[in-house]
């Protein structure tokens, strides 16, 4: 429900809060004893809600980590969709994975905070969040696909391949970013290492798939 005046309504501003509480709970305890080691009861106790309310915001316990990610899983998607007239999609996401580089945002793996670190070291050492994480790039790959089929005029296949290599790029150089901060690099002295594997993997990426066309 939205007021007259553009904001939300009382009850989707309890929601929110709801949820927010919900996942700072899980995440504070997660990062203190461990994903495994942590039931959905404990956290939705910390949480004040009972178990029912807390799968009504988060369908399993995974989701209460891999949400904080969910915008990026259609990120490039929205990308290629809101580029500006005349611009390849690759060009478009390559300046976008530029900017989050610049910015340290935490999806590129480049980010030394030592919060950020911690959950990437539990996402990592934990399978069950591997394998949902592998779901959400399947998600990434899908959105990608859709976008470039509407707004670069792709035939299925080609965007089906096109968006299947481009987020694999990403993903590698975000992992790549992450064993590299991860083991004590500072992101600032990886930056300019991290620019110049960026620009490296989109000229690769350029060659094979400069046929995209640019948006009308």
């Amino acid at each position: 429900m939205i007021d007259v005046d553009g904001k939300p309504g009382l009850r989707e501003r309890k929601k929110q809060r709801t949820h927010a509480a919900i996942s700072e709970a899980a995440i504070t305890l997660f990062l203190e004893h461990g994903f495994n080691q942590v039931s959905v009861a404990q956290v939705a106790e910390a949480a004040e809600v009972s178990k029912r309310t807390l799968f009504a915001y988060f369908p399993a316990k995974e989701d209460l980590v891999v949400h904080r990610l969910a915008d990026h899983e259609t990120e490039s998607a929205r990308v290629v969709r809101d580029r500006p007239p005349r611009t390849t999609p690759l060009a478009a996401l390559r300046e976008h994975f530029l900017k989050g580089l610049r910015e340290r945002d935490p999806i590129t793996g480049l980010n030394d905070h030592p919060q950020i670190l911690k959950l990437t070291r539990m996402i990592l050492d934990t399978p069950s969040l591997v394998a949902r994480m592998e779901r959400f790039k399947a998600g990434a790959e899908r959105a990608l696909a859709q976008a470039l089929r509407e707004t670069a005029d792709t035939p299925e296949l080609t965007a089906r391949l096109a968006a299947v290599q481009i987020v694999a790029v990403q993903w590698s150089l975000a992992q790549d970013n992450t064993a590299r901060v991860t083991y004590g690099e500072p992101a600032d002295e990886r930056y300019a290492d991290a620019v110049a594997d960026a620009e490296h993997a989109f000229a690769l990426l350029e060659n094979g798939l400069r046929h995209l066309p640019p948006r009308k």
